[in-house]
């Protein structure tokens, strides 16, 4: 009925456009989760940003992937939480970590994880060369609380700091941030965005609860081996996605060899279709995709 309307009035045009919008994007979500099928794809997601090979491109370069990652949280509704960011000396970050509360959010961004390349004329050079640089995005899924992780206070040292970056008025200027190593496994986890050190910590138990929840699925399956694979050096020959800016522009994931031209787009976190090419690819090839040498410069 709406369709023949549609036919002879704007408004009932507009409407029909929309709700066929949105039939198409309900439509193409149910798609993209029947290919979501491991037991913690459906959780919330904890998100490391790590820059890599590249000096103070590579710092810029990793900004960008966290600021890529929060608009496409963003624009499918996701909450997220900035729990730590470390600012490079020049421009850019060393490394952020951020939550993600949403459906499925686990699942969708493990498909990014991996190292992450781009080219362009570096901004940071006076001779306008141009650079290769390199960050990499690990992701684990957030534990939920009936999940038995052991974690014993003798292999932990918590470390408490002053609060650093640009926080502005969200960040406690007292000695209230901690960092807590993991000493049998070396994992380091830190958060210093609550207002009291009682809250970072309770934040950052639970970052590492995930992490060694992770740690121990992977020993489960056997598939210890892939993880490391996807922790690679950050630098040339392990990236999973190129993106370049110079001399033209592309970005062309290395696994699937899925490409788009929009590279401004991609930037601004529209990358559900990288997303479901690499979840249909790997459905078809469960044994494993491309090592990541793209030949893109």
């Amino acid at each position: 009925m709406l369709f023949e309307f549609a036919a002879e009035d704007d408004a009932s045009r507009a409407e029909f456009e929309t709700r066929k919008q949105k039939l198409y994007a309900d439509v193409e979500s149910a798609e993209t989760k029947m290919l979501l099928a491991g037991p913690t794809d459906p959780n919330n997601a904890i998100v490391r940003i790590q820059s890599g090979a590249g000096g103070t491109d590579a710092q810029d370069w990793a900004e960008m992937l966290l600021r890529m990652y929060l608009r496409w949280c963003e624009k499918r509704g996701f909450k997220t939480s900035v729990l730590d960011t470390q600012a490079g000396k020049e421009a850019g970050i060393t490394s952020a970590e951020f939550t993600v509360e949403g459906d499925y959010a686990y699942g969708l961004l493990s498909c990014e994880a991996g190292v992450h390349r781009l080219v362009r004329i570096s901004p940071f050079s006076s001779s306008g060369t141009r650079e290769t640089s390199f960050a990499s995005m690990f992701v684990t899924p957030e534990v939920e609380d009936d999940i038995e992780v052991e974690i014993n206070d003798k292999d932990l040292r918590v470390d408490t700091f002053r609060s650093s970056g640009a926080g502005g008025q969200h960040v406690n200027v007292t000695d209230s941030a901690i960092r807590i190593t993991h000493i049998p496994t070396n994992i380091v986890v830190s958060c210093q965005n609550q207002r009291s050190q009682h809250q970072n910590r309770e934040v950052a138990m639970k970052v590492l609860k995930s992490r060694l929840y992770e740690l121990e699925v992977q020993k489960r399956k056997a598939e210890s081996a892939k993880l490391e694979a996807t922790k690679r050096d950050i630098s040339f020959g392990s990236q999973i996605r190129n993106y370049v800016l110079q001399p033209y522009r592309l970005v062309k994931d290395a696994r699937t060899k899925f490409e788009r031209s929009d590279v401004d787009t991609v930037l601004n976190g529209d990358i559900d279709d990288f997303i479901k090419e690499f979840l249909i690819a790997r459905q078809r090839n469960p044994d494993g995709l491309s090592d990541g040498t793209d030949g893109d410069d």
